[in-house]
């Protein structure tokens, strides 16, 4: 198994040569990192994918001729051997703000003219010096707020600019202890094994033994960002268990951790019907899936930091509600 600096190199030469490629130069750019049956997954509307080319068409391409030019402003970069298959395969994870000048309509939403921050985290299995497998999630809602739409109802958490870690030290380019490491994933799956045990529901004296208490959830826009345990309880993990039903756990396709971070994504995390009032929204008898990332920092031997990405506009979609298919009908705020 290649190391993970040199997977990491890999993927931060990717980054670099990506993102400074235009037009047809971005499907020779993926070509060349990637592997002949390479496998893309990404968020509602553009789901798999199964080439270089037809991934720079369809989500590449499309988003750089929308925003321009591009920053990307990485808050955590990190790698690790994936648990779930006893650490057969090895992921490289990045997460930040892609940044550009929005000035040409993405997706059906109306250019500002304004700079404009795409939230993302993706996810590259690396073996054989290319990259095999990539999960791309992005918070297109947020986008849609940023300019000036409010396609969903008024959210429990807040709604803002997601930072990265407090502790500024996310951008593990260099060599981590991995006894961290270890550490780290500990933690995360003790804190899983609870929550998954109590029905995607941990209570206060639960929280208390994995999490600090002035603990901060990124979550996506829709759901919005929450602080401290009592908060979380309040405005994300009350509303969840309270109006969405029958959940069920299906599993992650990597987990893992590098010093004192750590993350995981599924396809789909779990499955779902909602009762309604979840998200302000009406209930369905539609089973509907959350394909979700989670990831975290550890400080000491609790957690501190979460940040969340979950495909809303497929979970949504499922139950029959086409976000962007409305987007002629909703009415800017400014």
């Amino acid at each position: 198994m290649t190391d993970l600096q040199s997977s990491k190199a890999l993927v931060a030469q990717y980054y670099k040569e990506l993102d400074s490629s235009t037009g047809d130069s971005i499907n020779k750019v993926i070509g060349n990192f990637t592997s002949d049956d390479y496998l893309w997954r990404g968020m509602h509307p553009f789901y798999e994918q199964h080439s270089a080319n037809d991934v720079a068409d369809v989500f590449w391409k499309p988003f750089r001729e929308s925003f321009a030019p591009i920053q990307r402003r990485q808050d955590i970069f990190m790698a690790g051997n994936n648990q779930i298959d006893d650490g057969q395969s090895q992921w490289v994870c990045s997460m930040g703000h892609m940044m550009g000048l929005f000035d040409t309509a993405w997706l059906g939403i109306p250019p500002t003219g304004k700079m404009v921050f795409l939230r993302y985290c993706e996810f590259h299995r690396v073996a054989g010096g290319k990259i095999q497998e990539t999960a791309l999630f992005c918070d297109i809602i947020s986008v849609m707020k940023q300019a000036g739409l409010q396609p969903l109802p008024m959210q429990t958490g807040a709604e803002l600019l997601t930072p990265g870690p407090r502790s500024h030290n996310g951008l593990m380019f260099e060599e981590q202890d991995p006894a961290e490491s270890a550490k780290t994933l500990a933690l995360m799956n003790h804190m899983t094994d609870d929550l998954v045990g109590s029905g995607m529901h941990s209570d206060p004296d639960e929280l208390s033994v994995t999490w600090h208490e002035d603990m901060i959830w990124f979550g996506p826009s829709g759901i919005g960002a929450t602080y401290t345990q009592e908060r979380y309880e309040k405005q994300h993990q009350g509303p969840f268990g309270e109006h969405l039903d029958e959940i069920i756990f299906n599993g992650h396709i990597a987990r893992f951790a590098e010093g004192e971070f750590g993350g995981w994504f599924g396809w789909a995390n779990l499955s779902m019907k909602s009762t309604g009032g979840f998200m302000g929204l009406t209930g369905s008898d539609v089973r509907a899936e959350m394909r979700v990332v989670d990831i975290y920092r550890r400080e000491d031997d609790k957690l501190a930091e979460n940040w969340i990405f979950i495909d809303l506009l497929h979970f949504l979609s499922m139950q029959g509600l086409d976000v962007l298919g409305r987007l002629k009908g909703i009415s800017r705020t400014d």
